[in-house]
């Protein structure tokens, strides 16, 4: 099921009572979600990916623009006649009932042609339950099951009536990190087996970006940026975008661009085709960074930390905007026993240009975008 967001905004009337500011939290937000794919909301807390998803499920009203599922304009259509699953972080389970019951809830509320025989209820949450591997689990409550198992049926009771979009609510945030790991990929399996439109919203960019088929990646209401994961890694359009994405995260310098030369500090660190003269922000990914004894960048070494096949150098710089500078390199390379700092080439596609005030993408000749 394809969904189109046309102009979508919303805005919330001031609580402040010191500001009667309105708080716009969704802003002409336009995006068509491509029917059969996992489309990850993403961005900082109170950016509004939360607030679109429940735009789309119907939960709340838009001030204004419109929402369709394939060509059905379900603006003003209740949540419950949008055949949408909903998955919420606190899995908002009935916890006097067992799973077996938990899952077949939607189903006992179906009503006129669309109610199901006793049989055909109990085949759909049997194969709702072997989708996410908790058929052995049916007469359990959820007390006496784990985050993981109650994640599970939550899953299970969203998809068990098969609907037109799947909408998942930071469904993670309350598991522990390996149980994180093996859950998402289960989502994602999920999501593949049963071929439903999905809208995962999170705020962990590695989250969003091992199982999306794209990402939005919003801020204070705005879309500042969609495409597909790899793609906006690799080619964001401004400053906040750049931040926001990579483990560990983009290392941004202050620097100046003079005579088609990146210069940090005193130093001249990379030529930069195309960007004019002027202060920029220079961000350089941990994996740009290479070790090289007359490289043209130079830092004061911290630190090395082994990480197995990879090597975090950090060190410091007067120019860097964060107190630490991580470079990610291979483990194979050797640092001088000894040594207090350490020099850098840099690879020219892990560094990005950005204005200093307005903070969008400067683009350099031959670069793409």
């Amino acid at each position: 099921m394809k969904v189109v967001l046309q102009n979508l905004t919303k805005v919330f009337p001031s609580r402040d009572k010191k500001s009667k500011d309105d708080v716009i939290a969704v802003n002409d937000f336009n995006f068509e979600i491509p029917d059969g794919k996992l489309i990850g909301l993403l961005g900082p807390s109170g950016c509004g990916k939360s607030t679109a998803l429940n735009l789309i499920s119907g939960l709340l009203r838009p001030t204004s623009g419109k929402v369709f599922f394939g060509d059905d304009d379900v603006t003003d259509l209740p949540p419950e006649n949008r055949g949408v699953g909903l998955v919420f972080q606190s899995y908002a389970l009935y916890p006097h009932l067992t799973v077996r019951q938990n899952i077949m809830f939607p189903l006992q509320n179906l009503k006129g042609t669309a109610r199901l025989s006793r049989e055909e209820i109990d085949r759909r949450v049997l194969e709702a339950a072997k989708l996410v591997q908790i058929e052995g689990l049916m007469e359990r409550k959820p007390g006496e099951m784990s985050g993981g198992q109650q994640q599970r049926v939550a899953i299970a009771r969203a998809v068990v009536k098969m609907p037109r979009v799947l909408l998942l609510d930071e469904p993670l945030s309350n598991l522990d990190a390996r149980l994180r790991l093996q859950t998402r990929e289960e989502i994602r399996r999920i999501q593949r087996d049963t071929g439903i439109t999905t809208v995962f919203v999170t705020h962990d960019q590695e989250e969003a970006m091992s199982i999306s088929d794209m990402i939005v990646v919003m801020k204070d209401g705005v879309v500042h940026q969609i495409g597909k994961p790899q793609q906006v890694y690799d080619d964001p359009v401004n400053l906040f975008v750049s931040k926001f994405l990579g483990t560990p995260p983009i290392n941004v310098f202050e620097g100046r661009v003079k005579g088609g030369a990146l210069f940090i500090g005193d130093e001249r660190v990379l030529d930069v085709p195309g960007a004019p003269d002027g202060p920029v922000w220079a961000g350089i990914r941990p994996e740009g960074f290479i070790p090289q004894a007359d490289g043209p960048f130079t830092c004061a070494l911290s630190g090395v930390e082994v990480m197995g096949r990879d090597v975090s150098v950090v060190c410091r710089h007067p120019a860097c905007a964060s107190a630490q500078i991580r470079a990610i390199v291979s483990s194979e390379i050797r640092l001088p026993e000894g040594a207090t700092s350490v020099r850098f080439s840099l690879k020219p596609h892990k560094v990005f240009l950005f204005e200093r005030d307005g903070e969008a993408r400067i683009r350099l000749a031959g670069a793409k975008g």
